[in-house]
Order: C-alpha cells, then sequence, then structure tokens
C-alpha cells in the first residue's frame, strides 16, 4: 500500500512571480478592497494551517516524497526555484523547504511545456492592454485551459505512479481545479489535508463577478483556516 498526503494550493500572489502585481490589480478591481483583504487573510490562514500541520505531524519525514505544481526540474535547480519561492514570499515554497530540510526528497512533478503552456495564456490576458484584446484572450484561455489542464493532470498522476514505491508516503502541493486523485492507482490511499471540493468552491466564488453568497463565504473562510492538529 502506498499513501499521498494531498495538500490542495491557492496560490498567493507571491507564488505568481512576474505576474503577482498586475494580477493583484486586478484582483482589487473585480472584488473590491475590502474583499480583496479578506481573501488576502483567508488565503495566508489556510497556509497557517497547512503549516502547522506538517509541524506537528508524527511522522518520520525523512524520504517522504514531495510532488509540487510547477516543478518541471529536479536536483539543484527545483532546490533554487524553491528558494526564490520563499524569497518572494510564498508559504507553499516555505513549507516544501522545511520538509526538504527535515529529510524530504523533492521530486519533478511536471512537464516544462505544459507548465509554459499554461503560463503564457495566462500571462497573455494579463498583459494585453486594450479590452477587445484582454476578451480575445480570455476566450481562448477558457477554451484552451480544460486541455491543459487535463495533460498536465495526467502527466503528475503518471508521475506518481511511477515513482512513489510500495509503504512510502508522498505528499502532493497541488492546485484546486487539478483533477489528479481519479487518476491514481487503487493500492494509492489519498489523505486529502482539505477537501478539494470546499476549497473548489470557495475558489468559484471568489473569482466570480456575481454577487457574493456573505454567509457561504463565510463558512468555507473557516472552514479553510481552521487547524487540522
Amino acid at each position: 500500500m502506498r499513501t499521498l498526503i494531498y495538500v490542495p494550493i491557492i496560490h498567493s500572489f507571491a507564488d505568481m512571480g512576474t505576474l503577482s502585481d498586475e494580477l493583484k490589480r486586478n484582483s482589487v478591481s473585480v472584488l473590491g478592497e475590502n474583499l480583496w483583504q479578506k481573501h488576502t487573510n483567508t488565503v495566508n490562514g489556510y497556509w497557517e494551517a497547512i503549516e502547522s500541520y506538517f509541524v506537528n505531524i508524527d511522522l518520520c519525514i525523512k524520504g517522504i516524497k514531495i510532488y509540487q505544481d510547477g516543478m518541471f526540474v529536479d536536483g539543484d535547480m527545483a532546490l533554487k526555484l524553491i528558494r526564490d519561492g520563499v524569497n518572494s514570499g510564498s508559504k507553499n515554497s516555505e513549507i516544501v523547504l522545511n520538509l526538504i530540510n527535515r529529510g524530504a526528497v523533492l521530486i519533478k512533478t511536471e512537464d516544462f511545456k505544459m507548465v509554459k503552456d499554461e503560463y503564457d495564456g495566462l500571462q497573455s490576458i494579463i498583459k494585453s492592454k486594450f479590452y477587445i484584446n484582454k476578451l480575445i484572450q480570455l476566450l481562448r484561455y477558457k477554451v484552451l485551459k480544460s486541455i491543459l489542464l487535463r495533460r498536465r493532470d495526467l502527466f503528475i498522476a503518471a508521475i506518481i505512479n511511477e515513482t512513489l514505491e510500495l509503504n512510502e508516503t508522498g505528499i502532493l502541493f497541488i492546485g484546486a481545479y487539478h483533477n489528479i486523485i481519479k487518476r491514481l492507482h487503487e493500492d494509492i490511499i489519498v489523505v486529502e489535508l482539505k477537501e478539494v471540493e470546499k476549497i473548489r468552491k470557495y475558489q468559484k466564488m471568489i473569482q466570480s463577478r456575481l454577487k457574493i453568497e456573505t454567509d457561504q463565504l463565510e463558512r468555507l473562510s473557516q472552514y479553510m483556516v481552521k487547524k487540522m492538529i
């Protein structure tokens, strides 16, 4: 039997590299200053809960394999990317680095071209200066997104299936919109630190331009920041 600890990712602006400033401006514009600040607090609280779990977990970390969303290299280059993420303020990267320092092993999880294709699609939307161009790029990205995501999911699941050995434990940090679980081999036991469906629901509410149900959003926010240990 194999075990995979599944950590749904809510990307902070620090995770988005060169796109972070533009994404922040767009988010404030869509959500408004107050809701954007509440969302930022929720994301910070979420990562504090995840960090608390791994600090207090009663599990030998040495030898555990880490599979990280967007990690298309391994070895020294992978470690450099993680440290760059820490320096930019990424809590996800900080947690991963702490696990590595405790003996965990970072695995090359993704294919570079697949990651770049999706990144380029997002960048083309954010960088478009004129509304009509932004709309065209947005429509194009929506058409391609499910295809790009499915390709990445198949690749990531294959890596986990192939590299996670019998009686080993892995930790997967992956965006909530990915659909990895159903693609894993049946002998892999998945432990969701937070229910993926609830994380997706929260993200969909935040990303929607429609009226947000305040009570439901508050319940989801409280769930996300609640510590597991």
